[in-house]
């Protein structure tokens, strides 16, 4: 038997970006996906609100029908979920375990790392609001408007909430992220129009509240699904102040160890 030479001759090297990025987000996903933590808050939590507001009249969420309400809010629940308390605690505890450190040391750059976060978080949202909206289908939901203006908005939630979290993570020390993520979670659900009508609340409040980004998305969707609007540019535009400040932020104060 002969060989042609250099056959088995090694040859070292990194191998292409996009396949590294594509490899690394697919692990991002699985660990999300094994997580059961992570599952309870990105799609069991937003699940059982939508089921149980939508089913019991607990709150007064104006005239139709309460899934009408509910269901945009929930899809903006479960974007903050996602990309800023679920990718927060995430890589808060990546940092302070030296995990971010040695793939910092990989071939895989810096910004291939957080495009593949990027990635796993844009992937794991797609399954979460493919759930939410076949239950919302089946409670008797009816969205109407332009489903572009719902899609923008949605990306414009991901990118803020994306740089907010990834602020919080590289700045506090893990354990200090997963109590104020969650804690913010917590405040964002009760005060940010997700459940709660925003005029519930006294009329100074809603001023300050309505510029948080979970309440521009809430009332973002609400605007497009629920009244049929066209693209909601206020909201949009606070969206976006939020994407370019938290991504700006994150970048550069975010420490790697």
């Amino acid at each position: 038997m002969t060989t042609t030479t250099g056959t088995y001759t090694p040859k070292p090297g990194a191998a292409p970006l996009g396949r590294m990025i594509a490899a690394q987000a697919a692990l991002e996903t699985k660990m999300l996906l094994r997580n059961g933590e992570q599952l309870l808050l990105t799609v069991i939590i937003p699940t059982l609100l939508l089921v149980l507001f939508s089913t019991v009249d607990i709150i007064d969420t104006g005239a139709g029908e309460a899934v009408d309400f509910l269901a945009p809010g929930v899809l903006a629940l479960a974007v903050l979920s996602t990309a800023f308390t679920g990718q927060a605690i995430a890589t808060g505890f990546e940092r302070r375990y030296g995990v971010l450190k040695r793939l910092a040391a990989s071939p895989l750059p810096r910004w291939g790392l957080m495009t593949a976060k990027t990635v796993s978080v844009l992937v794991t949202e797609v399954f979460q609001i493919v759930l939410l909206t076949v239950i919302a289908f089946a409670l008797g939901w009816s969205p109407h408007g332009n489903p572009f203006a719902a899609l923008l908005l949605l990306v414009l939630g991901t990118a803020a909430f994306s740089g907010l979290g990834l602020l919080m993570a590289g700045t506090l020390r893990a354990e200090a992220t997963l109590a104020a993520a969650n804690l913010v979670f917590l405040l964002l659900l009760v005060g940010g129009g997700v459940i709660v009508p925003l005029d519930e609340f006294p009329d100074a409040a809603q001023s300050v509240l309505g510029l948080l980004p979970v309440s521009a998305l809430s009332d973002g969707l609400r605007d497009v699904l629920q009244h049929g609007a066209g693209m909601p540019w206020g909201e949009m535009g606070i969206l976006a102040v939020w994407a370019v400040a938290g991504l700006a932020a994150a970048g550069k104060f975010f420490r790697w160890e």
